[in-house]
């Protein structure tokens, strides 16, 4: 079977003629034009998500045209969804039709992290402690201080009745070997100096990789995110995980987030 013709300018653009069956009128960039790929694989309209690129694609196929007729470049991620358009759909196909037999995916949960010391900067702060209590409840832990705690965490910490941390010092004389999760940094300039990197199994950040990122043996556990707070990303990773924290914990975290 030969593969679908595209149609002549004048029949796209809603001239005389008929336009083959197997392809949509209009130009590539209009509302519900299809895209070359898509007519390959003789699949539907595209509706949203990356395929809005497709959609939106400009005369010359490099371009992306809107519909008030601005025109732009394609973005690197632009160009990768169109390459990959035809395997996506592959894997789409393969999928069970009925959403009731799809397997229930189980989240990951990182083992290293069990029974892990978290640990926050150095002239710690709210976010600091904060997300190192929440990450502690979330992953099974406990938390230390790299320093002692300023007024405003000092006051959330009685407000909710969470008991002080112990500081790394005291964890570490009693288990010098004990896993340690960094929390709100991952330089070791912010590091407290009695922490070998070697026992550092994680990091949980929402800082740049900047100079004296932490440099390990062997691959380690990393959540850093571009979000506003390192407690964000922990009582973010509640959610998803359809946990409850304690309501001490929760108070902590929100605290930690208005800061």
């Amino acid at each position: 079977m030969s593969p679908p013709t595209s149609p002549s300018p004048n029949k796209a653009a809603g001239g005389s003629g008929a336009p083959s069956s197997s392809v949509a009128v209009g130009k590539p960039w209009q509302k519900g034009a299809r895209s070359k790929s898509c007519h390959s694989l003789g699949l539907d309209d595209h509706h949203s998500g990356g395929a809005e690129a497709l959609r939106l694609a400009g005369p010359d196929g490099k371009t992306k045209r809107y519909d008030d007729g601005i025109v732009r470049k394609r973005t690197d991620i632009e160009n990768v969804v169109l390459d990959r358009e035809a395997a996506a759909h592959e894997i789409a196909e393969a999928l069970p039709k009925e959403l009731s037999i799809v397997p229930k995916v189980d989240l990951f949960v990182p083992e290293a992290l069990k029974d892990a010391v978290f640990v926050g900067h150095l002239v710690t702060d709210l976010d600091s402690v904060g997300g190192a209590i929440g990450a502690a409840a979330l992953y099974g832990g406990r938390a230390a201080l790299a320093s002692d705690v300023n007024s405003e965490t000092a006051f959330a910490l009685e407000e909710w009745g969470v008991e002080k941390p112990p500081t790394i010092e005291e964890v570490l004389r009693e288990d010098p070997n004990v896993k340690i999760c960094l929390v709100d940094h991952q330089q070791t300039s912010q590091m407290n100096p009695s922490i070998d990197p070697d026992n550092v199994v994680g990091v949980i950040d929402h800082h740049a990789l900047q100079s004296k990122t932490i440099v390990t043996d062997r691959p380690i556990y990393i959540d850093i995110r571009p979000w506003g707070s390192m407690s964000t990303i922990v009582a973010h990773t509640f959610l998803t995980h359809q946990r409850r924290p304690p309501i001490e914990v929760a108070g902590v975290l929100l605290c930690a987030l208005l800061s």
